[in-house]
């Protein structure tokens, strides 16, 4: 059968952008216009390429862009987000409550912005000074000679921290209440001016992680001192940052990442995360209903005295999740993604020619907007990032 003559192959016209651009596209490079969304780390980042070109011919006529060297060296996956400066509280952010056991009336009582070491006085009833103990169990008996158990570990740890006996004559971990207990517990009582007694009744000490910080008083001057009746809230002494970290990118973030925290005075210091939550918070996002789900993260500073008594302070959270010592970096806006799946940049040569290399993707900045690629690539070639 013969072929007419408007079936046969017409010649090939000459390129126009338009015409070089449908080319390309067939190649397998994105049309003008396409967004790229790229899961990195829990995040989403989104890069636009409004270039044409990727067969070794330059970009269309006023495609605009710059060229970025193609970087090698150290690379930081960080999560940026924003946080919350304040004194630590209980595992759960509730505060530590005073809870007092002596009958009588109140003679002095802490003040919130109070801060109480352990081993001074933390409130009066009467004529008898309540005096505040490092420790985790709350008193529950008298404690004397031949006591022993927990409480009274905690009693003579705290007597040996404070000073009042060497561990050469009082064992800090021991749980037996002997004569070298009651000697230190006497050099206490004189110190607060409470009866040297030489025995520690219920209620004469409260045990809790101090320092404290007194943030709420609830007893009164002149108000009657009843046994379980709350004297006051508070939070350690220690500064805290907590984040609020979506739940997507918990698995990033351990115990021991460093961070880097900008308070509100644009001070920079460093923090590390001591501790991730377990129990996920959502909330509603916006006026559709979208609820966003969140862990906290918990990070302490390494020089809290830079924080002053900022309390309930924004700062921004830099948290440094993992790292590559020697990577090959490019920026993620240089990103193209590929038909067939995957993701390619845009080489120029020093002659200007452009051609798309095909690269692997490795660790992610998200604070910075980097990406560590592999491929047909070295330091100091130079790619397309479009202009934004």
């Amino acid at each position: 059968m013969s072929v007419s003559e408007s079936d046969a192959e017409a010649p090939e016209a000459p390129d126009t952008p338009g015409r070089a651009k449908r080319r390309r596209f067939r190649r397998g490079r994105l049309p003008a216009g396409v967004v790229v969304v790229l899961a990195a780390a829990g995040g989403v980042i989104v890069a636009v390429h409004p270039f044409g070109g990727g067969d070794g011919t330059p970009p269309p006529a006023g495609a605009g862009g710059s060229l970025v060297p193609v970087r090698q060296g150290p690379l930081s996956a960080q999560i940026s987000q924003s946080g919350t400066l304040s004194y630590a509280a209980q595992d759960d952010g509730t505060p530590y409550s005073v809870v007092n056991q002596v009958p009588g009336i109140y003679t002095w009582a802490p003040s919130a912005g109070d801060q109480v070491k352990c081993g001074r006085i933390l409130y009066w009833v009467g004529d008898t000074p309540i005096v505040l103990l490092c420790g985790t169990r709350p008193a529950y008996r008298n404690l004397s000679l031949g006591d022993r158990g927990r409480d009274v570990r905690e009693l003579n740890a705290n007597l040996v921290t404070l000073g009042y006996a060497k561990k050469s004559e009082l064992d800090p971990d021991s749980r037996y209440f002997g004569s070298a207990t009651a000697a230190a517990l006497q050099k206490l009582q004189d110190e607060i001016g409470a009866d040297e007694t030489g025995e520690l009744d219920l209620g004469d000490a409260v045990f809790l992680p101090g320092p404290l910080r007194i943030t709420k008083a609830t007893a009164r001057l002149g108000g009657r001192a009843a046994p379980g009746a709350p004297v006051a809230e508070a939070t350690s002494a220690d500064r805290q940052v907590t984040v609020d970290l979506d739940a997507s990118q918990q698995a990033g973030v351990k115990v021991g990442d460093k961070a880097q925290i900008t308070l509100p005075d644009n001070t920079v210091t460093t923090g590390r995360v001591t501790r991730v939550g377990t129990v996920a918070t959502s909330s509603s996002s916006d006026d559709q209903g979208s609820s966003n789900t969140t862990i906290p993260v918990y990070l302490t500073l390494t020089h809290p005295k830079v924080a002053g008594d900022l309390d309930q302070a924004p700062v921004q959270v830099q948290i440094t999740t993992d790292g590559v010592k020697q990577a090959l970096i490019v920026p993620v806006t240089a990103l193209i993604g590929q038909a067939g799946g995957g993701y390619a940049v845009e080489r120029v040569d020093a002659r200007g020619v452009h051609q798309t290399v095909p690269v692997t993707l490795g660790l992610f900045d998200n604070a910075d907007g980097l990406v560590q690629v592999s491929g047909n690539l070295a330091a100091g070639e130079r790619v397309v990032v479009p202009s934004t």
